[in-house]
C-alpha cells in the first residue's frame, strides 16, 4: 500500500507541510527554549540586584549592629519582597543566624546555603534547594563603616515560579505556531489545487514516461513542428530546425514571416532554397501564438514541374501525330488523284521544315533532354498559336551540366517558358529563349510579349510563392518561379525581371573554383 500520495502535486504539497511544520517546530521549541534561558537570565539579575541593593544599603548595617535587627529589618524585606515578586529576601549574621524570612518562625534558625564567597566579600549566585524548594540565590555581604563584614543579604526565587512564568509564555507561542501551521497548510493547499490543474493530476512517472514520449514523437516526426509563444519559438523539433534554421527561444524579430500572422493552410513558400507548405494555427485567445506544421515539398514539387513539362510534351506530340495523320491522309489523297508530284512536294516541305527546327536545336544545345523539352515547347506553342524561337546567340556545351544538371535545366527553363507562354499578349503572342552556357556560367534568359510583373509581386513568387488553393493562371505563374527561384538559390545564382522589348527573366548562374556548380 502507498504511503505517499500518487499525483505531483499532491507529493509536492506533502514534501512542503512536512518541511513547514518541521520549521514551525523546531522555531516554537527554540522559542521556549531561549524564554526559558532568558527566564533564567532575569531572575538571576533580580535576585543580584535585590541582595545587592539592600546588602549596600547603610540602614542595612545599622540595624545588624541593634540590639534587635529582626524587628528593623523583617518589615523592610518583607516590603521589598512584595514589590519585586521573589521568593525570599533573608538577612543574616556572620554566624549565619537569620534575622528575617518569609516564614517569621524560623527567624533565627541557621542560613542554608553556602556563605563563604560573601565572608570574603564577594557577591555569588547558586542553585540551591533550602526550606521553600529548589531556588536560584544571590548573597551579598553587608559592610560596616570600618569596612568589616557585620553580615550578608541573601534574595532569592524558586523554580516553582520560574516554571509557572515560563509555562505562561507558551500559550502565545503554541497560538503562533498554530496559526503559522494553518497559513502553511492554506498556502500549499492553494499550491497542491494549481499544481493539479497545471499537471492534469498526474504523477511524476506519468510526467517523466510522457514527456519521454512527447520529446520521441517529435523527433520521429517527419514534418516540421514549431510552436510560437508570446512572439518567441518555445518549441521547435528537428526537422523544423533543419528546415527553417530555427531554435527554442528565438524571437519573433528573427522568425521566418510564415512563423507569424493570420491562420493558413497548405501554403507554399520557398525558403532558404527550399519549397515549403506550411500550416498556421494561432492559438485562441493568446496573442503571438501559434503552431506551425512545416512540410518539405521540395523534390516532389521538382519532380512535378517536370512531369508538368513532359505531359505537356506528350500532349503536343498526340496533337502533332493527330496533324500527321491529317497530312498522310492529304499524300495518300493526292496519290489516288493521279497527282505525285504534289504529294512529293508537300511531304518533303514539311520534312525539311521538321528537320531544320531538329537540327537547328540539336547545334546549339548539347543536352539531349534539354532538346527534347525546347522541341516539345516549339510543338506546343505552334499548337497555341504563339511565335516561339531560339536566339541566335544561344550555344550550350555539354559542359554546362557541371553547373546545372539536366533535370535542374528542365525545371529552370521549363517552367520559365510555361509562364511566358501563359503570360504573352494574345494580340502578339510570342516567346524567345535564349541559353548560352558552358563550364563556367550558365545564363538563361526568356522573353515574351506580355506585359510582366512588379518587382513587388515577382520578388513575392520567387520567395514565397502562391497558396495551391487559390488555383487559377496567377497561382501557376507563381508555383513556377518559386521552383525555379529554389533552384537558383541552391547555386547561389541570380533571378531578375526586367520589361524592356517584352517581359524579360533571365537566371545567371557560375560555376565555383573547382569548376562545378555551386551548391547550397
Amino acid at each position: 500500500m502507498r504511503w505517499y500520495p500518487r499525483t505531483l502535486a499532491g507529493q509536492v504539497a506533502a514534501l512542503m507541510l512536512a518541511v513547514v511544520a518541521v520549521v514551525v517546530v523546531a522555531g516554537s521549541a527554540l522559542a521556549a527554549l531561549d524564554a526559558r534561558v532568558d527566564g533564567d537570565r532575569a531572575a538571576r539579575a533580580e535576585v543580584t540586584g535585590v541582595a545587592v541593593g539592600l546588602a549596600e544599603s547603610p540602614s542595612t548595617a545599622q540595624a545588624l549592629a541593634s540590639p534587635d535587627p529582626s524587628a528593623v529589618l523583617q518589615p523592610v524585606t518583607e516590603r521589598v519582597r512584595h514589590q519585586t515578586g521573589i521568593a525570599f529576601i533573608t538577612v543574616l549574621g556572620p554566624d549565619r543566624t537569620r534575622y528575617t524570612h518569609t516564614d517569621p518562625e524560623r527567624i533565627g534558625e541557621p542560613y542554608l546555603g553556602s556563605t563563604d564567597a560573601a565572608l570574603r566579600g564577594e557577591v555569588s549566585t547558586e542553585t540551591y534547594t533550602g526550606t521553600l524548594g529548589p531556588s536560584i540565590r544571590t548573597i551579598a555581604p553587608v559592610r560596616g563603616r570600618d569596612g568589616r563584614i557585620v553580615g550578608m543579604v541573601a534574595a532569592g526565587i524558586t523554580q516553582e515560579s520560574l516554571s509557572s512564568g515560563w509555562w505562561g509564555r507558551l500559550p502565545p507561542i503554541v497560538l503562533t505556531a498554530g496559526a503559522a501551521l494553518l497559513t502553511a497548510g492554506g498556502g500549499v493547499w492553494w499550491i497542491r489545487r494549481r499544481l493539479m490543474r497545471q499537471t492534469g493530476g498526474l504523477a511524476p512517472d506519468e510526467l517523466r514516461l510522457m514527456y519521454d514520449h512527447h520529446d520521441a514523437v517529435l523527433r520521429a516526426v517527419r514534418e516540421g513542428l514549431v510552436v510560437v509563444e508570446d512572439g518567441r519559438a518555445a518549441l521547435v523539433n528537428d526537422e523544423a530546425h533543419r528546415l527553417l534554421g530555427v531554435g527554442t527561444g528565438t524571437p519573433a524579430t528573427e522568425l521566418p514571416d510564415l512563423l507569424t500572422g493570420d491562420a493558413v493552410t497548405d501554403e507554399l513558400y520557398v525558403e532558404g532554397g527550399r519549397v515549403l507548405l506550411v500550416s498556421r494555427s494561432p492559438v485562441s485567445g493568446r496573442r503571438g501564438s501559434a503552431v506551425v506544421t512545416v512540410r518539405d515539398r521540395t523534390e516532389l514539387a521538382e519532380t512535378l514541374g517536370e512531369l508538368d513539362s513532359m505531359t505537356r510534351f506528350a500532349e503536343a506530340l498526340r496533337s502533332q501525330a493527330h496533324e500527321s495523320a491529317n497530312r498522310l491522309h492529304t499524300l495518300v489523297a493526292l496519290v489516288e488523284m493521279g497527282r505525285p508530284e504534289e504529294a512529293v512536294r508537300l511531304a518533303t516541305t514539311e520534312l525539311e521544315l521538321s528537320q531544320h527546327l531538329i537540327d537547328r536545336m540539336t547545334a546549339v544545345v548539347a543536352e539531349p533532354a534539354l532538346v527534347a523539352l525546347l522541341l516539345g515547347k516549339s510543338a506546343q506553342a505552334a499548337e497555341r498559336g504563339i511565335a516561339f524561337s531560339l536566339t541566335e546567340g544561344s550555344q550550350v556545351s555539354d559542359e554546362a551540366t557541371q553547373i546545372l544538371s539536366p533535370g535542374e535545366m528542365i525545371t529552370v527553363v521549363g517552367n520559365l517558358v510555361d509562364n511566358a507562354m501563359e503570360a504573352c499578349d494574345p494580340a502578339d503572342p510570342w516567346v524567345e529563349v535564349g541559353i548560352v552556357g558552358d563550364h563556367r556560367a550558365l545564363e538563361i534568359v526568356v522573353a515574351d510579349s506580355g506585359p510582366g510583373m512588379d518587382p513587388e509581386t515577382f520578388d513575392r513568387a520567387t520567395t514565397r510563392g502562391y497558396s495551391t488553393k487559390t488555383g487559377g493562371d496567377e497561382a501557376g505563374r507563381g508555383l513556377g518561379l518559386a521552383l525555379v527561384a529554389q533552384v537558383v538559390a541552391r547555386h547561389r545564382g541570380t533571378l531578375t525581371a526586367a520589361n524592356t522589348y517584352g517581359s524579360v527573366v533571365t537566371v545567371r548562374v557560375r560555376a565555383d573554383r573547382e569548376g562545378l556548380g555551386a551548391t547550397s
